[in-house]
């Protein structure tokens, strides 16, 4: 396309993601936001809601919307999938306005709070009343929290296309 052909792609990175890493990359995402979901609820029920609808609303769909319509991987198997997702809901943007997105700044934002909120209000719970449910959830908070925001990022990043371009890119260009 002639307008992927202006801007600066990794051309070593996959053209698409296998299947499996998908799947196991949404598995990870669902257990984080039940995992979040449940730690707000332990917290206050009606904070998991807000806290469910958030997660559902930015990744579901805003982020799609001003990220993945502009990404390479618009219409193709990407880390998540998400490219063929978007193409479901949305029609396909300019990949040149990439980098210069809302979406680059609303996406780390939006991924502190649904990593962060849920420790927090699950720590604060802890302190005031401790059990062991909320010792394990809060464990396995920081697990996936761990995983995905550093151990998946950096190695699907690595081999992604957008990576030159990519404010959030976990991997740094060689």
């Amino acid at each position: 396309m002639l307008m992927e052909s202006k801007i600066k792609i990794y051309e070593q990175g996959l053209e698409e993601y296998p299947k499996p890493n998908i799947i196991l990359g949404n598995f990870l995402m669902l257990l984080w936001i039940a995992l979040g979901t449940l730690a707000c609820w332990i917290f206050l029920p009606i904070i998991a809601w807000l806290y469910l609808a958030f997660a559902i609303l930015m990744i579901g769909f805003i982020l799609r919307k001003l990220l993945c319509t502009n990404c390479y991987y618009y219409d193709k198997w990407c880390t998540l999938g998400w490219g063929k997702f978007s193409a479901l809901f949305f029609k396909k943007g300019n990949t040149e306005k990439f980098s210069e997105n809302f979406g680059q700044k609303l996406a780390p934002l939006t991924y502190g709070i649904i990593g962060l909120v849920p420790i927090i209000l699950i720590v604060i719970s802890t302190v005031q009343k401790f059990s062991l449910l909320k010792m394990i959830v809060l464990i396995f908070l920081f697990l996936i929290s761990f995983y995905s925001g550093i151990i998946s990022r950096r190695k699907n990043c690595s081999q992604c296309k957008m990576r030159l371009i990519c404010k959030g890119c976990a991997a740094r260009p060689q």
